[in-house]
């Protein structure tokens, strides 16, 4: 490998950089990355970074398809020059980008990361498609991606995906038939996720999911799609009017007084229909994600919910104790929702109320934080 370093090679390459033509330039790269690739097997860390350095530079001003070219020739060593992976993988053109991003194992999660809230879908197709994609940042591809990219994941089974996460995957499977066999095809699917992308399913969709589920869950599916017929033969519960409250909620939002003190005297007066606004509004979510946390048994969606909406907990503990005549909180309960409360970190509590499920938002404590 002393190839590399060689005082005619060094001369070379410093001609080339300061008065060679963009072919020379060209030449001189793919004469650099054929030595790379000859020996990339047993080159060690030093002589790697020693081509690093070279073939950073040599990649300056040449054309999008040869980058593309290296880029691909690249993409599935085991050791790749860790600076040159970077600038590609960051390269503004996605052709240029898709392999490293898709395959380079060399990249840290801190640069995908980085790419996944900067670039756009091309990018972000890319990165969905790598073998492991961890939580964080498949959370990131979903609130960042289109439909494209929530298909990659969707077949990606090294896609770890968070409560909130499958949430979303299943509001897309509502608009998305590619996104629903997908996910019904994945054998890490909790049951409850499943059930509940059956039951938001139309019949014809949930025949399909049905035809195409493997034999281990058709038994699930049949006992969900029997929920959803029974539930859509019921008699649906009275629709509340909630043009009134949001009127009201506007009206303060705009001139600076929906706060603390406006959304506690709405709890104590059990002034409900405005509370439900005030949370959707301060949080930013539709009216039906709140409505159905305020009846809920458990308290917990509803904490995450005044936390969400930036409130204070002296206002919490008000919309809780007084969300209905008549029902109490026990001290201890109203401790452990202190607790929760004061632990649960703001996006977390936004993430969770603008993304989550009802299941997961009135899920146990512990789960909740």
């Amino acid at each position: 490998m002393t190839v590399i370093a060689s005082p005619d090679l060094i001369a070379k390459l410093d001609h080339v950089l300061k008065a060679g033509s963009p072919d020379l330039r060209t030449r001189m790269l793919q004469e650099v990355t054929g030595l790379f690739l000859e020996d990339a097997h047993r080159l060690s860390a030093h002589h790697v970074e020693m081509f690093d350095g070279i073939l950073v530079r040599l990649t300056e001003s040449v054309e999008l398809r040869t980058l593309t070219t290296l880029s691909r020739s690249l993409a599935d060593l085991r050791l790749v020059p860790r600076e040159l992976a970077r600038r590609l993988a960051n390269h503004d053109d996605a052709d240029v980008a898709a392999p490293i991003l898709r395959k380079c194992e060399c990249l840290p999660d801190a640069d995908l990361i980085d790419i996944a809230w900067m670039r756009a879908e091309g990018h972000l197709c890319a990165i969905a498609g790598r073998k492991a994609v961890n939580a964080e940042l498949t959370d990131i591809l979903l609130m960042r991606g289109d439909s494209s990219v929530l298909r990659v994941l969707a077949r990606n089974p090294g896609a770890d995906m968070t409560s909130a996460g499958l949430a979303m995957m299943v509001d897309a499977a509502e608009r998305d038939d590619d996104i629903a066999d997908a996910l019904i095809s994945r054998s890490d699917l909790p049951h409850r996720v499943l059930v509940d992308l059956v039951m938001r399913s139309t019949p014809r969709q949930q025949a399909r999911l049905l035809k195409r589920a493997r034999p281990d869950i058709q038994d699930a599916i049949r006992a969900a799609i029997d929920a959803s017929a029974a539930r859509a033969s019921a008699t649906p519960p009275a629709t509340i009017d909630y043009a009134e409250a949001r009127a009201t909620v506007l009206a303060l939002n705009r001139t600076g007084q929906l706060n603390d003190s406006s959304v506690n005297r709405f709890a104590i007066r059990r002034e409900v229909r405005n509370v439900v606004a005030a949370l959707a509004q301060l949080a930013t979510v539709p009216i039906e994600t709140i409505a159905p946390l305020i009846e809920a048994a458990d308290i917990s969606g509803l904490v995450i919910a005044c936390r969400a909406s930036r409130l204070n907990w002296n206002t919490t503990a008000a919309i809780v104790s007084y969300r209905k005549a008549g029902l109490t909180v026990a001290p201890d309960e109203l401790q452990r929702a202190r607790d929760m409360f004061e632990g649960l970190a703001l996006s977390n509590a936004q993430r969770t109320i603008r993304f989550g499920s009802l299941s997961e938002l009135t899920a146990k404590r512990s789960q909740a934080v």
